[in-house]
């Protein structure tokens, strides 16, 4: 991010980038600070605390989620199976950019409670979009039928897993970078298209 950025969006970044490489609990609001070349005061100016900060760092993923997926629906054509295919590349799109949403991903799932709750309060009404839209689909004969929940589980559970499990990957020969990351998302866009075909 440029210099000219507004400050709280360039400590936002650089939070993106040291929380997902090096985990939450490992960066100090300092290094944060020296990163952006501010001084501490200033990053407690735009958030009171390191938990304040986390939270502002998980509502912007969770508001750029909610772009990039409006735009993927926007874009697709009507088709059901088209539409999934054109979700699951967009949301893959900004790991393979930036392989830190990667680690941040893994790094939320040991989030305390209170901040784990917030998350899910985030990302709950796209979840139940999601669920929905798979449930209409079902109903009119345009997807297999089966449990819209489950199936929405499943798919956020895969997404979470290439995170929270790289080593479980790795045992396959997967490796953590952007060819690894296509190569991931489109076996994931042939199974779910196999798995969900009428």
């Amino acid at each position: 991010m440029s210099a000219v950025a507004p400050t709280r969006d360039r400590i936002l970044a650089a939070s993106v980038d040291l929380f997902g490489t090096r985990g939450v609990d490992s960066v100090s609001l300092d290094e944060i600070a020296r990163e952006v070349g501010v001084r501490k005061q200033t990053v407690l100016y735009w958030f009171e605390s390191k938990d304040a900060l986390v939270d502002g760092v998980l509502d912007q993923v969770a508001a750029e989620l909610f772009v990039v997926i409006d735009a993927a629906v926007r874009s697709a054509s009507d088709d059901p199976l088209e539409r999934i295919d054109s979700i699951v590349r967009a949301v893959f799109r900004p790991a393979v950019r930036r392989p830190a949403l990667l680690g941040l991903l893994r790094d939320v799932s040991r989030l305390d409670a209170g901040q784990a709750d917030r998350l899910r309060q985030r990302v709950e009404p796209l979840v139940a979009r999601a669920v929905e839209y798979l449930g209409r689909e079902m109903a009119a004969g345009r997807l297999r039928r089966g449990d819209p929940g489950l199936i929405a589980a499943l798919g956020y559970a895969t997404l979470t897993g290439i995170a929270t499990e790289p080593e479980a990957l790795r045992t396959v020969g997967w490796t953590a970078d952007a060819a690894g990351l296509r190569k991931l998302r489109d076996e994931l866009r042939g199974f779910l298209r196999s798995a969900l075909a009428p």
